[in-house]
Parts: C-alpha cells; structure tokens; sequence
C-alpha cells in the first residue's frame, strides 16, 4: 500500500537546516500502515533531505563543511547564464541529493539515538517549500 502526503514550511535559504522528524513521524502514524519505508524528497534543484544530529554545533559545522566544500562567493557557469547568484545552491543540492528513505516498524520510524531528518534550503533567498512524505507498506 502506498500513501503520499506533504509537509510544507517556509525556509530562509542560505543552508537553513530545519529539523522535520516529527512532521515525517506524524505522516507514518496517520498512514495507518504499520511497517514500511518512507521515502522523504524535496522537489526542486536547489534543497536537499538527510539526517544529522540536529544540535547546534553539529548543525553549525555542517554549515562551515559545506560552504568549505562549495563556496558560496566564488564564480559559476551557472550565475554567468542565468544572473541569478544562487549556482552554488545547485552544486551543493547535487552534492547532498534530494531526499533520503527511512524504514519504519510498528508506526515507529528506525532512526538511531541521535539521528533527525532535516531539510536543508541552499538557495539565495527564503522560498516556500512542498517536501513530499510517501510511505511503502502494510
């Protein structure tokens, strides 16, 4: 059985890492399916779904790491076509990719002790995202 629902927030842009752990657990308890797999995705080329310890420091080096990894004030092709300044967020999305998939049992995602889903919006400018939630199983 599948069933597909969203969660929608307004992110800041500029690595805004929002945890959404309990909005993914609220779509697998409403689901009424007891064992599976959700599969979180964020539709757009300039965002990504991973997990992380959300805590502060973790959340401020992963902040630094990136912006080592893909600087956010150096030239890309992609700003030279489109004038739109925000080339570093595609690379880091492409980087990071768009959405992961958790297995959950007894309506209980199997994230470990310290492990949240978060959302991560590398745009230029804050946007309003749809992320989509679609659970698999019985």
């Amino acid at each position: 059985m599948v069933r597909t629902t969203f969660i929608e927030l307004n992110s800041r842009g500029f690595t805004d890492i929002v945890d959404i752990t309990e909005s993914v657990r609220r779509a697998v308890i409403e689901s009424e399916l007891t064992e599976g797999l959700a599969a979180v995705f964020v539709p757009g080329s300039t965002a990504s779904v991973t997990t992380i310890e959300y805590e502060e420091g973790v959340i401020e080096d992963l902040r630094q790491a990136i912006e080592r990894l893909v600087p956010s004030d150096i030239p890309y092709r992609h700003d030279a076509r489109w004038q739109d300044g925000n080339g570093f967020s595609h690379v880091r999305a492409a980087l990071l990719k768009p959405g992961i998939t958790v297995p959950f049992r007894d309506r209980t995602l199997l994230l470990g002790t310290w492990q949240q889903i978060v959302f991560i919006d590398f745009d230029n400018r804050p946007r309003k995202r749809r992320i989509i939630v679609q659970l698999v199983g019985e």
